[in-house]
């Protein structure tokens, strides 16, 4: 149950701000730092779901020769001079054309799109608007499912995810008591495979991050690098 939850099960699910998941988003923001100072100065890079607080933990706010455009469904803040911010959907992006930026850039943003035509639209559009993409989500099999923080939360039919969302407060989320959210919350997070990652961005290169030689998460990076 939530509330029984090992210390250890949460830093796993990078739920804690122990040191395990710090030294994960510590790797993770490297390897997106060694990867992005690779692209040729100066560049304009897109930021699908993305907030100035995450890039300035990476360091890179106010860096010479790089521009940034943040893409979230609401307004966002923006307060750094290369950054400006569009509101749109991550499925559907006509304000911008095709290889328009030379980096497109997503974390933990394809699993919340909707379902897995929404997922290819998603996928579809970040490799038409960009000449490189760098997409991070969570591995779906995983043993603790990280909104939630309940075991393979991800992988138990929509029913049982909503019973239990209506009867249990689980990871980020109160109890539900309205029947059709429960749903609608159930619906609401996708976790994606390995296999359905790697069909949704053809030839792209994959990397594994690790916990206890499980594998927590996945980032795939195509185009020109």
């Amino acid at each position: 149950m939530p509330g029984k939850l090992t210390t250890t099960m949460r830093r796993m699910a990078g739920g804690s701000s122990g040191s395990l998941a710090a030294n994960l988003r510590r790797k993770r923001f490297e390897h997106t730092r060694q990867l992005i100072d690779r692209v040729p100065k100066p560049y304009l890079m897109l930021d699908v779901g993305g907030t100035q607080g995450f890039w300035e933990t990476v360091g890179m706010c106010g860096e010479p020769g790089v521009e940034m455009v943040l893409l979230n469904l609401q307004p966002a803040e923006a307060t750094d001079p290369g950054m400006s911010t569009v509101v749109g959907t991550a499925t559907d992006m006509p304000e911008f054309v095709d290889k328009q930026f030379d980096v497109v850039f997503s974390n933990s943003v394809i699993e919340h799109v909707g379902d897995f035509a929404d997922q290819r639209r998603m996928a579809d559009e970040v490799q038409r608007v960009g000449r490189r993409y760098y997409v991070q989500t969570p591995n779906r099999y995983f043993p603790m499912e990280p909104h939630f923080l309940f075991p393979f939360f991800g992988v138990l039919p929509i029913p049982a995810r909503a019973f239990l969302l209506r009867h249990l407060s689980l990871g980020w989320y109160a109890k539900i008591e309205d029947r059709a959210e429960s749903f609608r919350v159930a619906r609401s997070i996708r976790l994606l495979t390995r296999r359905e990652l790697l069909s949704l961005f053809p030839g792209a290169q994959l990397v594994r991050e690790r916990v206890a030689g499980l594998t927590k998460s996945y980032t795939v990076f195509g185009g020109d690098w």
